[in-house]
């Protein structure tokens, strides 16, 4: 079996995925891979609006950060910190987590998807479905998903 090139991961922030972003950087380690960290948000009226009030015509100016961009820096640093992991890149995006991660897969020629087992045994996970879940059908590459919890 060939070694996987590059290995993306998705996290939210929270204590479980970074569970997952230890995991990917591991592997990702062990097969002298990338790594690709993303993480998906929707900005608010919160997040943006009194930027919009200050800066008016110049607001555009600070839409391009967010909270986001704090979770890929704690999530980078944590692979550094637990694997020694190199070769990190980080991607912010708005939208849907599963499309952002199936996008995140295609535009880096990802072979590896990893994404934490949170929602996958919940009830609404079971009717609605969840973000591992999800991405597990939809992102057309290997897909491992970590139990985090």
């Amino acid at each position: 079996m060939p070694a996987y090139s590059t290995v993306v991961v998705g996290t939210d922030g929270s204590d479980t995925s970074y569970t997952a972003v230890t995991r990917a950087a591991a592997v990702a380690r062990a097969h002298d891979a990338g790594l690709v960290i993303v993480s998906a948000y929707h900005p608010t009226e919160k997040d943006t609006g009194p930027a919009d009030d200050a800066l008016k015509e110049e607001a555009h100016l600070v839409h391009g950060w967010t909270p986001a961009e704090e979770t890929l820096r704690t999530a980078r640093d944590h692979a550094v910190r637990e694997i020694a992991a190199d070769r990190i890149s980080t991607s912010a995006a708005d939208g849907d987590p599963v499309d952002v991660l199936t996008r995140a897969v295609k535009e880096n020629a990802a072979d590896l998807l990893v994404v934490g087992n949170r929602g996958l045994g919940s009830l609404v996970g079971r009717l609605l479905g969840s973000v591992p879940g999800d991405a597990a059908r939809h992102a057309g590459v290997d897909v491992l998903i970590v139990h985090t919890t």
